[in-house]
């Protein structure tokens, strides 16, 4: 009798602890709106701002919004979509910890494709549609008009998605800009459905008036390009005023100060004395992320044949490029500063020098603030008697409002466990990992819990650690980098990033027969992402790149290129 009393007594407290609270959430989708949605991740956003839409307010501060989300398959037309409410949620974990109150709530559904990739596999992964793979952003992506709602511990909720995101306005050619796509082939047979590389390219100035001038490429690489960025040939909009602040820099004006930026880009370009040769920036997003990070990988596919041997001749044969290694140089910041190195370490004789600023982690020592050789767990400093969480982003002082666990907690809610949000650690995870059993990345590390998987770091060692790969093979690449590898970043980079670069600047000033002849820099208390110039500010440096490096490129040539070179204007008479 006591022992039933007891286990009465032990039903009741739990069903108050959760039944009574069990959350009743129905999204119920337009009829209008169903044609195409078969699988997907439903978001259900909570956001305390009333004023701006709650899909845009998820980040890694303290001020983001409220996401859970849960993934489905086959959709049943006509039928609603019922929550699950023990899906995962960031930073709130379990909906029924979300405090009671009012909220601005939005139900956001990011649809997935089917792939049937030449590996065997088939996986459900959200296709680029032109926007660069933002799920926020993505046409036909489809969402709820936000809803005030009095929110409480068991609510019953009923949201209508009644809104899709329309298709991208491609951007239109100029004298100077021209936008190319094409099929590759390569990319192509990888996944299984035709798949499309682009680039945005800026010509010289007189072209079209000089015929039988070929030109030297400056690659630009980056996150995604909606058009070629920095490139203005008229002067700043006169109504734009001083009163306009840009939180991330701490000014006023910063609008107008890029635009005259872009302006005076534009008057260099084109004055008689500047040296002559085509930019570009290239489109390869893909169903990870905003782009490939430019390399071959076992998830993503031959991204770095496909672009040095497809898209690259292209350009070459179609604006009158050279075409030969001694005339292409790579530069980029952050994303594009590992993608500048990578490609220069993999593709050592097809490009002849790269300009990497602020690079992701090139050595996984310092895979931003964790080791994943000897770390046992990405989230925690662990001890004896105590254990620390790993700071994931800072201030130039120093001051951390972030943790290596919140982004990959928001992640995790975002895109779940198949490296599928279309952030960085997933994409890093997608680019570097061997393919799991299940067709998806083979996480380097337990998205919740964190704990390192060390057959996984062995893979990303071997493959696509950028310092070790160096090391181990310098008697066969050091002749072919000589000159080539130049390093910039700021000593208080948000991310950590300037750790990876120390390890790796400390084995390229070692080397020997030859030795490296390039370049390490470090901006004083500079963030992310410092790129060279000790001189002037970084929201200002951040809009030159495409004349910062002018100078050493010139060196380059001066060291390798043809006799017959023109050094003059950098062109070649053929």
């Amino acid at each position: 009798m006591i022992k039933s009393l007891f286990l009465f007594l032990l039903a009741v407290l739990f069903w108050n602890c959760t039944g009574s609270t069990s959350e009743n959430i129905e999204i119920k989708i337009a009829s209008e709106l169903e044609s195409d949605l078969k699988d997907g991740r439903l978001l259900l956003i909570f956001s305390k701002n009333h004023e701006a839409e709650p899909r845009f307010g998820i980040n890694d501060n303290v001020g983001t919004n409220q996401v859970f989300g849960m993934d489905f398959e086959n959709f049943s037309s006509g039928k609603p979509l019922i929550f699950d409410p023990k899906s995962f949620g960031y930073p709130v974990e379990n909906l029924h910890e979300i405090p009671s109150g009012e909220y601005t709530v939005q139900a956001f559904i990011q649809k997935h494709e089917t792939f049937t990739r030449s590996d065997g596999h088939t996986v459900k992964l959200p296709m680029d549609q032109g926007e660069g793979r933002q799920w926020a952003r993505a046409p036909k992506n489809i969402y709820s008009t936000p809803v005030k709602v009095n929110w409480e511990k068991g609510k019953s909720l009923t949201l209508d998605i009644n809104q899709i995101i329309p298709p991208v306005e491609e951007p239109q050619d100029t004298k100077y800009i021209k936008h190319i796509k094409i099929k590759s082939e390569k990319l192509s047979e990888f996944w299984g459905r035709d798949m499309f590389l682009g680039a945005h390219v800026l010509l010289p100035e007189s072209f079209e008036e000089n015929p039988n001038q070929y030109f030297p490429l400056m690659i630009y690489h980056g996150h995604f390009p909606s058009d070629f960025g920095g490139f203005r040939t008229t002067p700043p909009d006169p109504e734009l005023g001083d009163d306009d602040y840009s939180a991330r820099f701490g000014i006023y004006g910063y609008a107008k100060m890029q635009q005259q930026e872009a302006f005076d880009f534009y008057q260099k370009w084109i004055s008689p004395d500047f040296k002559r040769f085509i930019i570009i920036e290239i489109q390869h997003a893909n169903p990870f992320y905003d782009d490939s990070y430019a390399v071959n990988s076992a998830n993503l596919g031959p991204y770095g044949d496909a672009i040095t041997f497809e898209l690259i001749p292209h350009i070459e044969k179609e604006f009158r490029g050279i075409g030969e290694g001694w005339a292409r140089f790579l530069y980029g910041g952050s994303t594009g500063g590992w993608e500048a190195l990578a490609v220069q370490v993999f593709y050592p004789d097809e490009y002849n020098g790269c300009f990497a600023a602020c690079p992701d982690p090139i050595d996984f020592r310092a895979y931003t603030t964790v080791d994943i050789y000897q770390d046992q767990n990405a989230y925690f400093k662990e001890g004896e008697f105590r254990k620390t969480l790993r700071p994931g982003h800072r201030n130039y002082l120093g001051h951390v409002d972030a943790m290596v666990r919140d982004m990959n907690h928001r992640e995790l809610a975002i895109g779940g466990d198949k490296s599928r949000s279309g952030d960085q650690f997933d994409i890093w995870q997608a680019v570097y990992s061997p393919v799991g059993d299940d067709g998806y990345p083979k996480p380097i590390w337990d998205k919740y819990s964190g704990e390192i998987d060390k057959e996984v770091s062995a893979y990303w060692k071997e493959n696509f650690d950028l310092r070790h790969i160096m090391e181990r093979d310098w008697e066969k690449l050091g002749p072919k980098l000589e000159g080539k590898v130049h390093i910039y970043c700021g000593d208080m980079d948000n991310y950590y990033l300037n750790n990876a670069v120390y390890l790796t600047e400390d084995f390229l000033e070692q080397t020997k027969n030859p030795y490296y002849d390039g370049k390490v820099a470090y901006g004083d208390r500079a963030e992310h992402c410092w790129n060279g110039d000790p001189n002037l500010p970084n929201y200002i440096t951040r809009l030159r790149y495409n004349t910062m490096y002018l100078d050493e490129i010139q060196n380059r040539f001066l060291k390798s290129a043809p006799k017959n070179f023109n050094q003059k204007n950098w062109t070649i008479i053929k």
